[in-house]
């Protein structure tokens, strides 16, 4: 099959490499109808995390069952499936309690950009659709696989509920989801920490009543005046830079909690301000298949529509156009169609 594969910095190719094979009983293979290109994939891409030359991209996408193993039951071939990141048997005991990212049995998709994905525990993992959503949906529902989803964990973290004020730190796909969760779950007020005018746009779309455009300590400075110095109820940090979580623990009212889902690199909690002013830190990586049903329902009647994060779509064959994009900050999220 023809996939997107990584050779070292800023260096992406769409090459030919071996179709995925079943291997566990568990397994299943999707044909992927769109995938899309990730920021935390620009870590790997930019050189900042260690790579092996050659290696598959890509963890989010949608598609069509084409096999299963011999133990998968929930699903068969020819249905429409929407492929979480991380892949989970959603029976084990961190599954239950709710954390499916951690699963004793976990897997990621790690060719989601490409003709053929492997799922590991695709029981578990892989949630159907009605039938072949309509072209115009399948944005939406591609969001589903990891940002929507990521975006609502960090609000769920966060304790978002009725009333209050929410800062979402950063404005990429994942913090705009976020502006969408922290206002579905209740939120009255919330303020997104954007620089970049079509981000800022974007997020007033999804619910954002307020844009703080600073960075740093007028940034931090700017929440404090919209929040009449008390700060926000609910923060959510979904960069992963040491800057980023600095200011979600600035802009937090004391007693209160951060949720973060930003991929950590160079992080260093402050400590002894968390404990001089009582506040917490939730999160992590996203246990995916744990909000995936309600977030299908909300999307297939039309409650939210997270799509409108990918403002760029190409062929996959010109995935290393989207890479250079979202690089260079001219595109927010690209979606990628086979």
């Amino acid at each position: 099959m023809r996939a997107t594969t990584l050779h070292g910095d800023r260096d992406i190719r769409f090459t030919e490499v071996p179709d995925p094979v079943i291997a566990e009983p568990t397994d299943a293979i999707v044909k992927v109808v769109a995938s899309c290109i990730c920021g935390s994939d620009l870590w790997n891409y930019r050189g900042e995390n260690k790579i092996t030359p050659g290696m598959t991209i890509g963890h989010e996408c949608l598609g069509v069952v084409e096999e299963v193993g011999a133990a998968v039951s929930a699903v068969r071939p020819g249905d429409f499936v929407i492929v979480p990141f991380c892949h989970c048997d959603n029976t084990c005991a961190h599954c239950r309690a709710g954390a499916q990212s951690v699963c004793e049995n976990l897997g990621f998709t790690t060719s989601g950009q490409a003709e053929y994905a492997l799922v590991k525990q695709a029981d578990g993992s892989l949630v159907r659709t009605d039938g072949v959503p309509d072209d115009a949906l399948l944005p939406g529902l591609l969001a589903l696989t990891d940002v929507m989803a990521t975006g609502w964990h960090a609000a769920v973290c966060a304790g978002v509920r009725r009333g209050g004020t929410a800062v979402v730190v950063g404005d990429g796909a994942v913090g705009l989801c976020g502006v969408i969760a922290a206002r579905q779950l209740g939120a009255e007020r919330v303020v997104a920490m954007s620089r970049h005018e079509d981000r800022q746009e974007l997020a007033r779309r999804f619910g954002a009543t307020d844009i703080v455009a600073e960075r740093g300590e007028s940034g931090e400075a700017a929440v404090r005046e919209l929040t009449g110095g008390v700060g926000a109820d609910y923060t959510l940090e979904c960069v992963g830079t040491d800057q980023a979580m600095k200011t979600a623990f600035k802009v937090a009212r004391p007693g209160s909690m951060v949720g973060f889902v930003g991929v950590p690199h160079g992080v260093n909690l402050p400590v002894n301000a968390m404990f001089g002013r009582n506040v917490g830190l939730y999160g992590g990586m996203a246990p995916v298949r744990r909000y995936l049903p309600e977030l299908l329902g909300l999307v297939l009647h039309g409650t939210i529509d997270p799509g409108p994060v990918f403002d760029l779509t190409i062929p996959m064959d010109q995935v290393a156009e989207g890479y250079r994009a979202m690089d260079e900050r001219t595109a927010i999220k690209v979606f990628l169609q086979p």
